[in-house]
Parts: structure tokens; sequence; C-alpha cells
């Protein structure tokens, strides 16, 4: 996708450097950041200078990577892969990337390893720009048919950003929303602010506006009149984990959207890559829930009359404060399931089905 015009993905590989866009900085600066250490990736991930699952996913790949370039060592690498699947422990793309390099590394020779590793990284990112791209494919029939029958602007909202800054490109939830505005459907995104880092507001309305999708932001709360008033024809947004029986955790925020949606009869899509998918985990509850550090709603970065980015209190210093990063959605709140293979109702039965898996 684009920025200033010009195309670029999220992560990329250079000269044994792992480059990032250093989404901290957004929307007010644009900076590309290096990563050259297994550590650099480590603390990329924890202060969200990259996030989104699949994003995640990848620097965790380039991240051993990495750690193969510091010291090829297996003691090393494995306490690297530690590391990284604990730097947040969520989003479960993180702890399938790492297992999925660790399975590919296992029994290869100390001189194949790089070569192999960065291999299967290069991989995990080509897959995941197919699988985003066939989201966005699959996703633009349910905003079709809604304007075959509305022959408007089709509203959609969104909430957190589920945009091509949290995957390598396309995105989940905006990749629909990018195939249609390409195809000359005329389109408008309702982007939730999304409190306390502000990923509506910052990276998602910052996404669109640079690909000419017209946009407005508004805050966590007004989806529920918005919907109430007939301003809102189908929310999507995207997950960080999605289990087997269809529930979906994704970014503190949602399960109250797709109460609003269920109650007044809008369609709420999730759209996920099947690496979003944990087959293993039987109930929500169980789920990780990370809990981050509370000055992310204490404070808030702004830009001032100077260009400057300004971290400032908005809290009381007294107060306390509790900082849950996500919300578990139950699949009977979901309309469905946008995957690269199709759409499919948010139940164990139709995503086993669509994934050609049968019951354990």
């Amino acid at each position: 996708m684009k920025i200033k015009g010009k195309e670029y993905r999220t992560i990329w590989f250079e000269n044994n450097v792992v480059k990032i866009i250093d989404q901290t900085k957004l929307p007010h600066q644009f900076i590309i950041k290096d990563l050259k250490t297994v550590k650099d990736a480590i603390n990329a991930i924890k202060i969200m200078e990259v996030r989104g699952a699949p994003l995640i996913g990848a620097t965790a790949a380039y991240g051993l990577v990495l750690a193969i370039i510091e010291s090829n060592d297996r003691s090393f690498l494995k306490k690297s892969s530690e590391d990284l699947i604990n730097s947040r422990p969520t989003a479960i793309n993180l702890k399938w990337a790492v297992d999925r390099m660790i399975k590919k590394l296992s029994g290869i020779n100390n001189n194949e390893i790089l070569n192999i590793a960065l291999d299967e990284a290069k991989e995990i990112c080509e897959e995941d720009v197919k699988f985003c791209k066939n989201i966005g494919l699959n996703g633009l029939k349910i905003i079709e048919e809604i304007y075959n029958k509305k022959k408007d602007t089709v509203n959609i909202l969104t909430h957190c950003n589920a945009g091509w800054l949290a995957t390598i490109n396309w995105g989940t939830a905006t990749s629909p929303i990018y195939h249609a505005h390409k195809k000359g459907i005329p389109v408008h995104v309702w982007a939730d602010e999304t409190r306390p880092r502000n990923q509506g507001a910052n990276l998602t309305s910052y996404e669109l506006n640079e690909e000419g999708i017209k946009n407005t932001i508004i805050a966590d709360n007004t989806g529920g009149i918005l919907m109430q008033r007939g301003e809102v024809d189908v929310c999507i947004v995207g997950t960080d984990r999605t289990l087997a029986n269809g529930d979906v955790c994704n970014k503190i925020g949602t399960y109250l959207k797709a109460l609003a949606a269920y109650d007044n009869n809008i369609p709420f899509y999730v759209a996920l890559p099947s690496s979003t998918i944990d087959w293993n985990l039987k109930k929500a509850k169980d789920i990780p829930i990370e809990e981050r550090n509370t000055e992310e709603l204490s404070h808030i970065d702004g830009i001032d009359e100077n260009g400057q980015i300004k971290n400032v209190r908005i809290y009381p210093k007294k107060s306390k404060s509790m900082n849950l990063a996500f919300d578990i959605t139950p699949a009977k709140f979901i309309t469905g399931l946008i995957t690269e293979k199709g759409i499919c109702k948010a139940s164990e039965g139709e995503l086993r089905n669509m994934f050609n898996l049968v019951y354990e």
C-alpha cells in the first residue's frame, strides 16, 4: 500500500537488518527503523513499534533470523524463541510463526540454517500478503451486495487498526474496503478512535487518507448511536486470536460494538487469516488477556505547534487505572468470518469445513 504515493510493506529484510515502519511515531512522523538484534525485535513488539497479529508474527520470524546472525547457536535460538513468544501473549500469530520457524529449522546444519530461516521468514510474509488479498476479494462481495441494494455510499464501521499497517500488505478488515475502492464502489469508513493507544485515529484513518478513502474518526462510544440512526451499513473488524468455536479476541471495545450491531440488526464481520485461528484452545476464558502499562491510559501523545511530539498526563496523579488490551466477542454475535478461503459462520463446524479439518 502507499504512503505519500510510494508503495511500502510494513517489514522487510535488507543487508542483514530488518526494516520496519515505526508505528509509534505515526501519524505525525514517518520513520523507517532498523532492527539489528533479536532484542530489537522483541522490544519492537513489546512497545508496539510493530503491532497487529500478522505483523507481530512476521517480526518474530525475522527476529529468529537476527538471532541466528548474532549467534549461530541452538541454545541461543531456543532462548530467543521463548523470549519472542512471551513478548506479547494474546496474539496467536506470534507463537504460530515462532513454532513454524523452529520446526523448519529442526535438524538443519549450521552452515545452512541462516538461508533457510531467511527463506521461511520471507515465505511467512508472502503468504500473509496472499491471504490478506484473498480476504479482501472475499469480503468485497459483502460490500458489493450492500451497494447493489443501496446504490449509495456504503458506510463501514471498524475498530482499532486491522489495516495494512497491522499485516504485511492489504490488511484484514481494510482489505475488502481497499478492493471496493479500487473497483469504484463509494465507501466511507467510521474509524473508532480506539483508546488508549488510538490506533483507529493514528493508523486506520492515516492509511485510509493515503489511499484516498473517505473516513471519519469517532470516539469509541459513538458507534452505537450511529447504528441506531442507520448510518452504519456493516461492521468489519480484525482479530488477534479466534478460537475454533468462532469466539473472537480483539482490541478492547470490540465486544461492545458487536452488541450494538446485534441490537440494531447490522451485520458484524471479522476478517482474519488462518494463522490467527487457535485450533487448540477450547474456552475463551483461557485466552491470556494482555494487561498493559497504565501510562497508555493516563498519558497521551500529541504534536505541538512546533511540530514536536509531546507526551502529556490526562488523568489525576492519584487516580488508579486498568489497561486491559483485549476483550472477547462470543460467536453468537458475529455474522460471519472472512478468511482467505471464503466466508463462513462463526462456528467450529463451518470453520473446520472451510479448512478441511476433521474433529479431534
